[in-house]
């Protein structure tokens, strides 16, 4: 059963990188005005030894070990970071090259998404590959030096450009439709959005200058992440 699965993940990690990979990103392409950096903040992404092997918690699989360890099971989504990541990097501004992905875990641990990953279409995949991530502190495409998801040093704010604009969205901010609000934004340097991955609570993270909701609903982490592409991509005029 091993083998099978050892097969398994390496088709995986060979498909994960995109057929035409573009080049990492260069500092100038970093800080080009046309930039969008997403943060996805307060993710759900920690391992444990179960039997012989290390999962990925989430509140399906593992809900008596959490309980034993009195950690509530519904705080354990990492399916929320899956969807999100699946929407983020799909979108037409990915594929265009004005996306930065960051994903900040509950425990403090900082990733940096390369955009050319293909993420796993399943959950099982994914959670596999979280595992690898956390544990090896980086993912490599298999068939060429790039690497796909790797353990960056906190915080997030010395990644991101200088001058880049920040900003947090949650049902508790300045109600604005975001492609109202993506036309108000500077012109003129990079921006940065941060949204919460998490099922329930709110993220609130010292270094964003404006709270703003995008809703008068509370919206999954999921669709604010397709809302904050489209409104970019409408306004760079990526199609």
């Amino acid at each position: 059963g091993n083998c099978k699965n050892r097969q398994c993940s390496r088709i995986e990690f060979e498909n994960m990188a995109d057929r035409a990979p573009r080049p990492a990103k260069s500092m100038a392409e970093k800080e080009n005005p046309k930039m969008l950096y997403v943060i996805l903040e307060r993710a759900r992404l920690e391992t444990a030894k179960t039997g012989s092997s290390y999962q990925l918690l989430n509140c399906d699989d593992h809900q008596s070990l959490l309980k034993k360890a009195k950690k509530n099971p519904a705080d354990y989504r990492p399916d929320i970071t899956h969807q999100c990541l699946m929407n983020l990097l799909d979108s037409p501004l990915n594929k265009a090259g004005k996306l930065q992905i960051y994903i900040h875990t509950e425990d403090n641990v900082l990733i940096e998404v390369n955009p050319q990953l293909r993420i796993p279409r399943t959950y099982k995949r994914f959670a596999g590959l979280m595992v690898q991530l956390l544990h090896k502190m980086k993912v490599r495409a298999v068939d060429g030096p790039s690497t796909l998801l790797k353990v960056v040093k906190n915080p997030v704010t010395a990644h991101l450009p200088a001058g880049c604009t920040k900003y947090a969205l949650s049902v508790q901010g300045r109600l604005s439709s975001l492609d109202d609000f993506a036309m108000t934004v500077p012109q003129d340097r990079p921006v940065c959005f941060v949204i919460g991955a998490l099922a329930h609570g709110k993220v609130e993270p010292d270094y964003v200058e404006e709270y703003m909701a995008c809703s008068e609903y509370p919206l999954s982490a999921a669709v604010v992440c397709v809302k904050t592409c489209s409104a970019f991509e409408k306004l760079w005029g990526v199609l």
